[in-house]
């Protein structure tokens, strides 16, 4: 296998595994009594997590100039920490469980991001048909553990994670490293991160992953609250995630024809009307339907279109560290507070008012990017 095809075997298993934990895992944790409350801040340790450990990692493997065997590191702790759930079913021993694995497991994922457009050589446009399997991985995974939870108990996801966490490990080892200078100066990424621009670009991408919380969160949970069975739960998903396949595939295409501003601007336009539409029309199946085929704009074309706004902001040397900015900002700490705003909001406000305020937030995004990105913005720097 090419290093390329490794590294989609790799994002394949990866999301595979967030295609089991995503949509289920707070079932899980419904299951075995836990609150609302007790759940938002559980899966908010995975973006408390993203927040804190990437600029580590990052900084570690440009330091040294390798990053491989940090991502194998990272899938080798990831599962023996999962390992934890299988012990307890109480709240504090499985924070500490969730914890461990995500330190380790939000390490990967900017490494290989950065591996991925290191191979590319400045074709950033193919980006999107690598990243796409692990839509593929998602899907399957999500279809094939929906269908198998209708049938057997939930504590059956358990096993699944962890088999599928065994296979992220075993295609971390075949990845070949993209090696880069240790130490260099070059990494050094302080003086571009104060920019207006870069400002305003990752504050809109924070606002994004906190408009996204309450989806990650409770999603399913709303679904079945309304009457849908697990198998519908994972279709669902499933769809959203197709139409993100789709929109990775025209990218290259897209992004000859439409300005990476005009692409984040109306992804997060519909990312308001997204989440006005779960929260309001979970009970309508063609809502819901058109709802999850937005996901192709709310996270495939934003994020495609802000790797590549940060692939020519940034050098090669830089691109691990640029990346654990990245995912520390936007899904770190953006989806660590809408996680915990969700939470909260669940119980007491309900559920449409709770996607009331994730369309609130995409609103604040696209003003950032409206007020705060200008078309020269986008220039190589």
């Amino acid at each position: 296998m090419s290093p390329l095809g490794r590294l989609a075997a790799w994002y394949f298993f990866y999301f595979a595994f967030v295609g089991a934990f995503a949509p289920y895992f707070t079932l899980y944790l419904q299951d075995v009594g836990l609150s609302a409350w007790e759940i938002g801040v559980l899966m908010s340790v995975p973006q408390l997590m993203r927040l804190l450990a990437p600029n580590l990692w990052g900084w570690l493997a440009d330091r040294l100039g390798r990053r491989a065997p940090i991502v194998r590191i990272a899938a080798l702790f990831s599962a023996v920490g999962f390992t934890g759930f299988f012990l307890t079913r109480d709240y504090l021993p499985m924070l500490a469980a969730m914890a461990l694995v995500w330190f380790f497991w939000s390490a990967a994922l900017p490494l290989v991001e950065a591996m991925t457009l290191d191979r590319l050589a400045g074709q950033t446009e193919r980006y999107g048909r690598i990243r796409l399997w692990g839509s593929v991985g998602f899907i399957v995974s999500v279809l094939g553990i929906g269908a198998l939870l209708d049938q057997l108990p939930i504590a059956v996801l358990l096993w699944a994670c962890l088999a599928i966490l065994a296979s992220v490990l075993a295609s971390a080892l075949s990845l070949e490293d993209t090696k880069l200078g240790a130490g260099g100066a070059a990494a050094a990424v302080g003086a571009q991160l104060r920019q207006p621009a870069v400002i305003a670009l990752l504050a809109a991408c924070f606002f994004m992953s906190v408009a996204h919380g309450p989806l990650y969160v409770f999603y399913s949970i709303h679904l079945v609250d309304h009457g849908y069975d697990k198998t519908a739960v994972g279709l669902l998903w499933s769809l959203g995630v197709l139409a993100e396949i789709g929109v990775f595939m025209i990218m290259p295409r897209l992004m000859r024809r439409v300005s990476l501003r005009g692409i984040l601007l109306a992804s997060y336009a519909l990312a308001a009307l997204r989440f006005l539409l779960i929260g309001w029309s979970a009970d309508s199946v063609l809502l819901l339907l058109f709802a999850q085929l937005l996901h192709g704009a709310t996270f495939g074309a934003h994020h495609a279109a802000a790797m590549a706004v940060l692939t020519r902001w940034f050098q090669p040397a830089q691109q691990a560290r640029i990346q654990g900015v990245y995912g520390s900002l936007s899904f770190g700490a953006g989806g660590m507070l809408g996680g915990l705003i969700s939470g909260q909001a669940w119980e007491g406000l309900g559920a449409g008012v709770t996607y009331s305020l994730a369309a609130g937030f995409a609103v604040i995004g696209w003003v950032l990017v409206w007020r705060g990105l200008s078309a020269d913005s986008f220039a190589e720097r």
